[in-house]
């Protein structure tokens, strides 16, 4: 199996993703189908949707976001895993979802532990998967001192306004494959504080600004992917 190779997908069940996602799934681990019926020819050529260049897949709390990020990308042998979350010392529970994540992987692709994301999307190279989006705002707002009302007035804001735009003017220039992950927390019970006000209103944000890069936006509901745009 190479290349050029012509893998047909067989047996498929009705759980599959409906109208166009399905074809561009199978074109991501190199495959296609076709209606019952239909004679091969072999050495035809049959065109494939492309893998989006940039994508952004949203979804709340044990969705399936990350693993459907990790399938767009699967059958890429060589990506880098920007995970945004780091390591806490002393959190156990913390250290065995960043241990589950990695076991996940391919052993083929690099992961970087870094909130620093331009440097990486302004590099050429592989495809790049963010995981996720919503640390990577959380380790800005405690660098800009956004818990502090004080501080947040007294130019907080404003720098996180230029970070945002910083990311998503890397996004629009990257010549990388990229797949970001995000939460979705808007839809939830409003925060009893002004901080985690603060921080769902930022993500939204956020998540509104990146979408805007990108020409594939996904929502993963209860494992279900829902193509926004794409």
């Amino acid at each position: 199996v190479g290349p050029a190779t012509d893998v047909v997908a067989v047996h498929l069940d009705h759980d599959v993703p409906q109208a166009a996602e399905l074809p561009r799934r199978l074109a991501a681990a190199g495959a296609r189908a076709v209606p019952d019926g239909v004679t091969l020819a072999v050495g035809a050529y049959d065109e494939v949707p492309d893998v989006p260049r940039r994508t952004l897949v949203l979804g709340g709390a044990r969705s399936g976001k990350s693993v459907e990020a990790e399938r767009r990308l699967e059958s890429f042998p060589d990506v880098v895993y920007a995970a945004t979350g780091g390591t806490r010392a002393g959190d156990r529970e913390w250290a065995d979802r960043v241990a589950a994540h990695r076991e996940r992987r391919p052993g083929s692709w690099r992961t970087a532990e870094t909130t620093d994301l331009v440097p990486l999307l302004a590099e050429d190279g592989p495809p790049l998967l963010i995981d996720c989006l919503s640390l990577w705002l959380t380790d800005v707002m405690d660098a800009v001192g956004a818990w502090d009302d004080a501080q947040w007035a007294d130019g907080g804001e404003k720098a996180l306004r230029d970070r945002v735009h910083e990311l998503t003017r890397a996004v629009r220039e990257t010549p990388r494959t990229v797949v970001a992950v995000s939460n979705e927390v808007g839809s939830g019970i409003v925060p009893a504080t002004p901080s985690g006000r603060r921080y769902r209103d930022e993500l939204g944000r956020l998540n509104t600004a990146f979408a805007s890069e990108c020409e594939q936006v996904v929502l993963v509901v209860a494992g279900q992917a829902l193509v926004l745009r794409g």
